[in-house]
């Protein structure tokens, strides 16, 4: 199977991996995936949730280095700003994100670890994809890709879409006291400010703008894969926050959407 790069290996895998979309895809909208909140150890047994995160988003940053510093590109301009980004991205997501949780001391795990090996082979894949395609097949990355409107348009969209998300995941994070944290307090609030003015969940989509900007700067099916996967699994993870801010309290304001301000 030769369909994309011409590399049997990877276009292979990029078909499983848009397989796997479409079973998220399917599946998704009637089961919650089983973290947090919505936590269940129905699925199996749970952790805690920095564990949880931390294993699942590892797979990522390593696949991608390991793949990324194969390839005979892997020191040329672009593919190099690109190794940036992801460095930064996962700086965050693998290591800042999960240590900054505050859960309660002594409180029962809730990160079902059907998650966190769904998740494994996400990232992995997601890693794979990226890193080799960026150091051996990218062709299109010379240094006059810097200056094509598909990178012009989508780098800043990545750079502030992921500002934004760390401003939405600190507010998340600073509604639980870190004594109430330390008393084992499991307290749910409702989030204000930022983006929170318009929709329940901006961490979400947030997240999908960066791997929109993503998507488009590198103009690859990886950036598609990683984009299509994450919809697939948060928009309806954001309809069913959004029903369980409003079930849980009444006063919850009328006039968020789930995730896009005004209109979903």
């Amino acid at each position: 199977m030769h369909w994309y790069t011409g590399n049997t290996t990877y276009d292979t895998v990029l078909t499983i991996a848009l397989a796997l979309v479409a079973i998220v895809a399917v599946t998704a909208p009637f089961v919650p995936s089983p973290y947090g909140r919505f936590g269940s150890n129905r699925f199996g047994f749970t952790l805690a949730p920095r564990l949880g995160w931390f294993l699942m988003e590892l797979g990522s940053p390593l696949t991608f280095l390991y793949f990324y510093f194969q390839g005979p590109h892997r020191f040329s301009p672009v593919p190099l700003i690109f190794l940036g980004l992801w460095c930064v991205h996962y700086a965050n997501r693998a290591f800042f994100f999960p240590l900054s949780i505050r859960s309660p001391r002594g409180a029962q795990a809730n990160f079902s670890a059907m998650v966190m090996g769904i998740g494994v082979v996400v990232t992995a894949l997601h890693g794979y994809l990226n890193g080799s395609y960026f150091s051996h097949f990218g062709s299109q990355y010379t240094t006059a890709w810097l200056t094509d409107p598909r990178f012009l348009i989508g780098f800043p969209l990545w750079a502030i879409s992921y500002a934004l998300n760390l401003h939405c995941e600190a507010i998340v994070r600073n509604l639980r006291t870190r004594e109430e944290v330390a008393a084992g307090t499991r307290i749910y609030r409702i989030p204000v400010g930022g983006l929170f003015r318009w929709v329940t969940s901006p961490t979400y989509l947030t997240e999908l703008s960066a791997w929109t900007g993503f998507a488009l700067a590198s103009w690859s099916m990886g950036g598609v894969f990683i984009l299509t996967v994450s919809a697939a699994n948060l928009l309806p993870r954001a309809v069913s926050t959004h029903r369980w801010y409003r079930e849980r309290f009444p006063d919850y304001p009328r006039e968020r959407k789930a995730l896009v301000p005004y209109l979903y």
